[in-house]
Formats: C-alpha cells, structure tokens, sequence
C-alpha cells in the first residue's frame, strides 16, 4: 500500500509536468498558425490591390505589367486559401503553407522589380512577410493530440 502511495505521489507530478509541457508547444505552435493565417489575409489585401493597380496600368498601354496583375491575382487567391485553411487548424495547413510561401516568393519578385511604384513595393513587401510566417509555420513541429 505505502509502494502504491509512493508511486503515484511520484507518477501524478511527472504526468503533470508532461501535460504542461506538450500544452505549451501545442499553444505556442497554435500562435504560429494565427500569426500565419493573418499574415496570409494581410498578402491577400495587398495582392489584390496591385492586382486592380497593374490592370490599370495594363488598360493605360503599359501591357508589361500583364505578368503582375496575373501573378498578384493568383498570389491572392493562394493567399485566401491559406488564410481559411490555417485559420482552422486544418490537416493540409503544411501543404498550403508551402506553396502559400512560393507563389508569395514569386508574386514578392516579381512586385519588386518596378522599384519606383509605390503599390508595388507595398506588394512585395506583404508579399515577404507572408512568405517568412509560412516557413515559419511549416517549420515548427507538430503536436499532436
């Protein structure tokens, strides 16, 4: 009886310790995902602002900015996905992620090469920062349970 005692006075701290330690991964990569799903949303504005930006430029007889328009429209979509997706917690939230990271790698060079247009530079710039949340989501281990 007293061996038993023993044991669980032993048993219920270590257990306890565990459920706190896995709590805190679990939280701290659920802030990951928040800080990704809002960084996606922020991209996403942006995208579409140079989207309607490059369309005008494209209407006004700069047919150069035709590869923009099409790649912040696509960055968009990409984004809103990926917003929704990782906002949820969802099981494809890494997939997402990873091509969220890419079109917005992309979408963020692409945006950066008319340097002098202030929307675009805005563009690239979101674009980064949605870019550097989705790696760092994807890299950070999962909890699971």
């Amino acid at each position: 009886m007293l061996r038993a005692l023993l044991v669980l006075l032993v048993a219920i701290p270590i257990a306890t310790l565990t459920y706190l330690s896995v709590a805190q991964e679990k939280s701290e990569h659920h802030g990951d995902y928040d800080a990704c799903a809002k960084a996606c949303l922020a991209c996403q504005k942006e995208c579409d602002t140079c989207a309607a930006h490059c369309a005008k430029l494209v209407d006004s007889g700069k047919k150069e900015h035709a590869v923009t328009m099409r790649t912040c429209e696509d960055c968009s979509a990409i984004c809103a996905t990926a917003a929704k997706i990782v906002a949820r917690k969802g099981p494809f939230s890494e997939v997402i992620c990873h091509a969220c990271a890419d079109a917005c790698k992309q979408c963020g060079d692409e945006c950066a090469k008319h340097t002098g247009d202030p929307v675009m530079k805005k563009c690239a710039e979101e674009c980064k920062k949605c870019e550097k949340a989705c790696r760092e989501m994807v890299k950070t281990p999962h909890v699971t349970k």
